[in-house]
């Protein structure tokens, strides 16, 4: 007799994801959270300058003497969701000239590949209503090489590697200190702060350790808030009060000094004016410099430190505790300390054992643990007042009146008050509508709520433009993303629905509602012709163009984008999918999917025919799909063999037998405008040719293009790396892309890492890297074209080797590619972990992962911001083993169900059901 197969557990059975299921109750488990930025300084928010120099304007020699108007940053930064009250570390080493507060890094005017980090730590760790969270630092034990960093990577040139912390020799021997923050919660208001540090040289070494509380300066700008404050009420313990907020108490244990000072600009060293008071650099003042008078004796203050000394012997380390609850709070607190730490390391253990069930590869197990880990520690609490920005406060002096007529001028309705998932909380400490749009399909696996909700929360009034844009990012809210958030919802929904059981229909139809506006924006600002071709302007893809195209082209004209209408068909065919679902439940939605599907094949025709006599986005020679250049009296394909032509093979989708086509209604209109306009249907989709089971499928490619356009993705000597699919073709290094219009010519090479090219500004100068979301996108689409297909449609993989695969199967070969970037290679190292011995081979640094913006094209070294969490996360969703049955094609433990029919609801959920 065979045993009985134990039934499988799901996330929400597990203790931390009972306490997601009370957060819908109401119990505000994700009240603190991670929320404080990483950098503050250099921020758009933070420029008051006549000229928009936001890196000048407030530099970072500033961030330890001046208040910041509109958030806080800081080491390890711990917060509510509003930012009223700050905790964080700071670390002095008895060398450094300032106090280690927050994280260094060189300007986009000072790097030589634009704005970078200088500092390495790392995530490792995290639940997602924040009841557990680690982080590590690495603090050298030297003084921190700050001119160093400047002045060598000034010296070098767009052609030269940076120069990075680890080139400096500061932790040669072993001589830093590893700085571990934990913090776990023993109930919502509720806060434990562990912080341990070990001494990895080879000698005795002192550290002053400073955990830092503080109240966010929100008096500074109006007369309507009071100052708050943080008094010393016993030896080892403050109490607050806040305008805003209840009483709290924070206990240190360990006998530490504790300072006192305002967060308030100090005047004098800023601005050379006569001031007096203890300002927020007074704790720096006093203990780098020794000046007692800097902190206030009397013991009260809107900032405050813990004062630790601690002597380590080598290889030694010592541990600091503190505890954040409300005042009145009954019990020791210290008398548990340790047990609610073991509960909650053991409860995020059981969470990702639960969701990993199906991961047998244990390494692939990490991965997917760090870039979780990631995305939660880059959530932000983001503000940002447009209009009291441009206006000015009443207490402060008038901006400059340019301001009003400047940088997002146009934008006067964004009032931004959230905590938001960044793309870096360093390097792009603002959110990116498309960098959100990846961020939440994986946040989709561990919290599928705040996923739901990040989507919702950019259509909504005070983001959202009222002519129906979704703002960009705070450097250029009307910049013009991918419209990549439709694609993103359906994917949530899917696992959402997965996980739980039941479809979110409120959410599916609230956020589609927005997203038709959205649509109906493109069509009226970004079809100049009218012709159902776009230009879509920067669309993330500048760094491979010839153009910027956020700026007028210099040849004059208009540039047809193959990139941008294949996005518009990709987003068409998203929202036609959402109508169908929303249809099962309410018989409305079938003419608004009648409306995308006419819309579709529409878009594909005229990439065909864009000019009306037959000459399209297409180019028959090359077979490829390449940007046409409409001159007055000329149309020139720019023959540029990058991501842009790949882009549509992302646009595909298949109606199914028992769920769409049976949707009377739709069936009866679709079947009624292919008969009448068989041109359209005939040219672009299988409408009338059922695949396997009787499926349709609507693409912007038959298998002949199809093929054509795998044949150069999937060619070693074009597209196919190592690690993924690069972002230009390999073919453009021996053979650079070179167009001359009148006397002017621009040329474009691959280049596998940072480009030489300076032509866009800032840390965006790259020729042909791996880039995860497109990536991601490819394989996603490759699985939708095998459903369709099946396995006897095969490809030549790799492009060369005489063998055929199906495409599932060469989706599966380019995620264990991705995957190649974090599994030691034969030296121990990581690819992503770049050249450095240090980090590649160092036991305590080659197990420490970073999930960078994008990846070097030949070697696989991560390249770009460090901590881009947000769309290179997309690492955790791909390492989950296959599964065709499944959304995404991806087996995701812990669901409830197995969705075969992804266009059609579950049982017994209807319209409007949650």
């Amino acid at each position: 007799m065979m045993d009985a197969i134990p039934p499988r557990r799901t996330l929400f059975e597990t203790t931390e994801g009972r306490r997601l299921a009370r957060i819908a109750e109401g119990a505000p488990w994700r009240r603190w959270g991670p929320y404080l930025s990483e950098r503050q300084w250099g921020t758009v928010r933070e420029d008051y300058s006549a000229g928009g120099t936001a890196w000048d304007y407030f530099p970072h020699d500033h961030a330890r003497s001046r208040a910041y108007r509109w958030g806080e940053d800081g080491i390890a930064g711990w917060g509510d969701d509003h930012l009223r009250w700050c905790l964080g570390l700071a670390l002095w080493n008895g060398r450094d000239p300032i106090l280690k507060e927050r994280m260094f890094g060189l300007t986009n005017a000072e790097g030589n590949h634009g704005e970078d980090v200088k500092e390495l730590w790392y995530y490792q760790d995290g639940t997602p209503t924040h009841s557990y969270m680690r982080m590590l630092y690495k603090y050298p034990q030297a003084a921190f090489p700050y001119a160093q960093l400047v002045e060598e990577n000034r010296r070098r040139g767009q052609g030269d590697p940076e120069f990075e912390i680890v080139d400096t020799g500061v932790f040669d021997e072993g001589r830093y200190f590893d700085v571990t923050v934990e913090y776990g919660k023993a109930d919502v208001d509720d806060t434990l702060m562990c912080v341990t540090v070990v001494n990895r040289g080879p000698e005795e070494a002192v550290l002053h350790l400073l955990p830092q509380f503080w109240a966010r300066n929100m008096w500074s700008w109006t007369t309507e808030i009071a100052r708050a404050r943080i008094r010393k009420v016993a030896e080892d313990v403050v109490e607050t009060a806040h305008p805003l907020f209840p009483a709290l108490r924070l206990y240190a244990d360990g006998a530490p000094e504790i300072l006192f000072c305002e967060n308030e600009t100090n005047f004098r060293r800023i601005f050379g004016m006569e001031a007096s008071g203890y300002f927020k650099d007074g704790i720096n003042d006093y203990v780098v410099h020794g000046e007692r008078a800097a902190v206030n004796p009397e013991g009260v203050g809107s900032k405050c430190a813990m004062l630790h000394r601690l002597v380590l012997p080598p290889g030694g380390s010592a541990r600091v505790r503190l505890r954040l609850r409300p005042a009145g709070t009954e019990g020791a607190p210290f008398a548990d300390f340790d047990r609610v730490f073991d509960d909650r390391r053991a409860e995020a253990d059981e969470f990702y054992a639960v969701l990993q069930q199906d991961v047998a590869d244990s390494g692939h197990r990490a991965v997917q643990r760090a870039a979780f880990a990631g995305m939660l520690w880059s959530k932000q609490f983001y503000y940002f007042n447009v209009s009291a920005w441009q206006t000015g406060d009443p207490t402060q002096p008038e901006p400059p009146r340019d301001r009003v007529n400047g940088r997002n001028a146009e934008w006067r309705h964004v009032d931004n008050y959230d905590v938001i998932s960044m793309p870096d909380k360093w390097e792009f400490p603002w959110y990116a509508s498309w960098d959100l749009a990846f961020h939440c399909i994986t946040f989709a696996l561990i919290d599928p709520d705040f996923a739901k909700a990040q989507l919702i929360l950019l259509t909504r009034e005070w983001y959202m433009h009222p002519n129906g844009q979704l703002p960009a990012y705070e450097w250029a809210f009307g910049d013009v993303n991918p419209p990549v958030h439709a694609r993103a919802a359906w994917r949530v929904y899917q696992i959402d629905k997965a996980m739980t059981g039941k479809g979110d229909v409120a959410f599916l139809e609230r956020i589609f509602h927005k997203l038709m506006l959205n649509f109906t924006w493109w069509v009226n600002r970004k079809d100049a012709g009218g012709r159902n071709i776009f230009q879509g302007g920067f669309l993330g893809l500048d760094n491979i163009g010839v153009f910027d195209r956020s700026r007028p082209l210099p040849t004059g004209g208009m540039l047809s984008q193959a990139d941008g209408t294949s996005w518009m068909a990709m987003y068409t065919l998203n929202l036609l999918r959402i109508a169908l679902e929303l249809a099962h439940g309410d018989a409305v939605y079938e003419d608004i999917a009648t409306k995308f599907f006419e819309h579709f094949l529409y878009i594909a025709y005229a990439m065909e025919r864009v000019c009306g006599d037959g000459c399209g986005l297409w180019d028959p020679e090359d077979e490829f799909y390449y940007d046409v250049l409409d001159l007055s009296d000329a149309r020139v394909p720019l023959r540029l063999r990058s991501m842009v032509g790949l882009i549509p093979l992302f646009a595909v989708e298949i109606l199914r037998p028992g769920s769409d086509i049976q949707l009377p209604d739709f069936t009866k209109r679709a079947r009624w405008f292919v008969r009448h306009h068989p041109d359209l249907a005939a040219l672009i989709s299988r409408w009338q040719e059922p695949g396997k089971g009787a499926e349709y499928l609507l693409s912007l490619l038959r298998g002949h293009r199809l093929k054509a356009l795998l044949r150069r993705a999937l060619d070693e000597a074009e597209f196919l790396s190592d690690y993924g699919v690069r972002s230009l073709s390999k073919y453009h290094q021996a053979h650079p892309f070179v167009f001359t219009h009148r006397d002017q010519t621009y040329r474009v090479e691959y280049e596998p890492g940072e480009s030489r090219s300076g032509v866009f500004g800032g840390n965006s100068n790259w020729r042909g890297p791996v880039w995860m979301p497109v990536n991601y996108l490819l394989i996603d689409s490759l699985y939708e074209f095998h459903r369709y297909y099946g396995d006897d449609f095969k490809v030549e993989f790799p492009v060369g080797s005489g063998r055929q695969a199906s495409l599932a199967a060469v989706a599966d070969d380019l995620r264990d590619r991705l995957a190649a970037l974090y599994a030691p290679a034969e030296d121990g190292g990581r690819p992503a972990l770049g050249g450095s011995a240090l980090l590649r081979s160092d036991p305590h640094f080659r197990d420490h992962l970073l999930f960078h913006e994008y990846y070097h094209g030949e070697t696989g070294a991560g390249l770009g911001a460090s901590h881009q969490t947000g769309w290179s996360g997309l690492i955790a969703l791909l390492l989950f083993p296959r599964d065709p049955a499944s959304p995404c094609g991806l087996a995701v433990a812990g669901t409830t169900i197995s969705v075969r029919d992804h266009g059609a609801l579950s049982d017994g959920a209807q319209r409007g059901s949650h």
